[in-house]
C-alpha cells in the first residue's frame, strides 16, 4: 500500500504534532502489532494526559471499526476511508461540527494522522488483484508506533487512582476510629486529652472530597496517623490506669464488706410503690413527643455519628453523643445548661449537632451556642431553619457530584 500524503488538505494547517506523528509512524518497526481493543481501552484511561474528550474517544473507536483486523500491524490496511455519514452513524450519531472537533483532536494528539487526497475526498485505488494500492484517509499506525506508550499513561493513571483510594481508605478508617475512641475516653471519663485530641480532628476538617489529588490527601493522611497514635497511646496508658485503680479498689471492698450491695428495706418499698405508679399510670410510659424526627435530624447532621460509640439509634443515644461533642467542641457547662433550659434537651441537643456539621464556619461554637440560646428565649429563633438548610445544602452537593 502507497501512502504519498503528508500534509492536511485546504486551509487546514501542518503542526509539529503532526510532524512529529507522521514520523513516529515511519519508524515504527515493521513487526510492530497491537491489539486495537486494548489501546482503545488505554487511551481511554490516560485521556486526561492526552487531552482527549469522550467524544473523540468515541469517534476513534468507529475509525477502529473500519480496520479489519483486531491486531493491528504496519503496512496491512491502517488506512481507512470512511465517509462522513457513515462515521458519524458509528459514531453514535454526533453533529458535523463536533465530529470535525473530534477528528481535529485526535489529530492533534497524534493519535491518528491524515492523508488527504488532492480534492480532500477519502477513497482507495485497487489493483487488478482486489489489493489497495493507495489510499486517502485516516493513518492508524500511530495506535501501533505508540502503544508502548499509551500502555504506560493508563497503568500510570491506574496506579494513581489505586493510590488515591488507599489514602481515602486511610482517611475514613482513621477518622472513625479515633473520633469512636475520643467518645470512649469521654463517656468512661478516662484520664487523658481528649478536649485536645478532639480539638485537633475537627481542625483537620470534614473528609476530603472525592476528585481530591494524592498531593491533597497525603497531608492528611500524615496528620491523621500522628493524632490516631497519640489518641491510641492516651488509651492504652488510661486503661492500665483504669485496670490498677479497679484492682485496687476491689481489694479494699473484699476486706470492708463482705456484702457490697446491700437491699435497704426503705429502698424496697420506694422501687415497688414506683413500679406499682407506672403501671397504674399508662402516660408514665408514653415518651414525650418529639418535634423533628430523629432520623430527619440524622440525614441533616450525619457526622455526630461518628462520635458515637455504638451509632445512634435512639434519642437516648443521641443525647449522650451530644454531651461528649459538646465537650470537644469546648462548650462550657454553664452554656449547656442555659441552652437546655431554654429549648429543651431535644433542642439543644440538636444544635450541638448543627454545629459540628457546620464545622469551620462556625468559629466559636459557645458564643454561637449562647447567641442562639438568648434568641430561642426571647422566642426569635427556631431550629427548623438550621435543619432544613443542612439538608439542602446536602442535596446541592450531591447534584453537584451526579453532574
Amino acid at each position: 500500500m502507497e501512502t504519498l500524503s503528508t500534509t492536511p488538505f485546504g486551509r487546514r494547517r501542518l503542526s509539529l504534532a503532526m510532524v512529529a506523528a507522521q514520523a513516529s509512524a515511519k519508524a515504527c518497526p515493521g513487526d510492530a502489532a497491537a491489539h486495537k481493543w486494548h489501546v482503545l481501552r488505554n487511551l481511554t484511561e490516560a485521556k486526561d494526559e492526552l487531552a482527549l474528550s469522550d467524544r473523540a474517544l468515541a469517534v476513534l473507536g468507529a475509525l477502529l471499526t473500519f480496520s479489519p483486523e483486531t491486531a493491528l500491524t504496519p503496512g496491512t490496511d491502517l488506512v481507512v476511508f470512511p465517509s462522513n455519514r457513515e462515521l458519524t452513524v458509528r459514531a453514535h450519531g454526533p453533529a458535523a461540527a463536533t465530529l470535525r472537533r473530534a477528528l481535529g483532536q485526535l489529530v492533534e494528539a497524534g493519535i491518528v494522522i491524515r492523508r488527504d487526497s488532492p480534492n480532500g475526498k477519502r477513497f482507495a485505488r485497487r489493483g487488478e488483484g482486489g489489493q489497495i494500492e493507495q489510499a486517502f484517509g485516516f493513518d492508524l499506525t500511530p495506535l501501533v508506533a505508540r502503544a508502548a506508550e499509551f500502555e504506560r499513561l493508563a497503568n500510570g493513571v491506574r496506579a494513581d487512582a489505586k493510590a488515591r483510594l488507599l489514602l481515602r481508605e486511610e482517611i475514613s478508617l482513621h477518622r472513625r476510629d479515633i473520633a469512636k475512641t475520643i467518645a470512649i475516653g469521654v463517656e468512661e471519663d478516662l484520664p487523658g486529652l481528649w478536649q485536645v485530641f478532639g480539638d485537633r480532628l475537627i481542625r483537620l476538617g470534614p473528609m476530603p472530597r472525592r476528585p481530591a489529588e494524592r498531593e491533597e490527601l497525603e497531608p492528611v493522611v500524615v496528620e491523621l496517623r500522628a493524632l490516631r497514635f497519640d489518641v491510641d497511646k492516651c488509651l492504652s496508658e488510661a486503661m492500665k490506669t483504669q485496670e490498677s485503680t479497679g484492682n485496687e479498689s476491689q481489694s479494699e471492698r473484699h476486706h470492708q464488706n463482705s456484702n457490697p450491695d446491700p437491699v435497704i428495706e426503705s429502698e424496697l418499698s420506694f422501687r415497688e410503690s414506683q413500679g406499682r405508679a407506672a403501671e397504674s399510670d399508662p402516660e408514665a410510659k408514653r415518651p414525650p413527643p418529639r418535634a423533628y424526627p430523629l432520623g430527619m435530624v440524622l440525614e441533616a447532621c450525619p457526622d455526630i455519628v461518628d462520635y458515637a460509640r455504638h451509632g445512634v439509634s435512639s434519642w437516648r443515644d443521641f443525647h449522650a453523643v451530644a454531651g461528649v461533642v459538646r465537650t470537644m467542641l469546648g462548650i462550657s457547662p454553664s452554656a449547656w445548661a442555659e441552652a437546655n433550659d431554654a429549648m429543651g434537651e431535644d433542642g439543644a441537643a440538636i444544635l450541638i449537632a448543627a454545629i459540628l456539621q457546620k464545622g469551620e464556619e462556625v468559629k466559636s461554637a459557645g458564643g454561637y451556642l449562647r447567641n442562639l440560646t438568648d434568641r430561642a428565649r426571647a422566642g426569635q429563633f427556631s431550629l427548623g431553619p438550621v435543619l432544613m438548610a443542612l439538608l439542602r445544602s446536602k442535596v446541592g452537593v450531591g447534584g453537584r457530584k451526579r453532574a
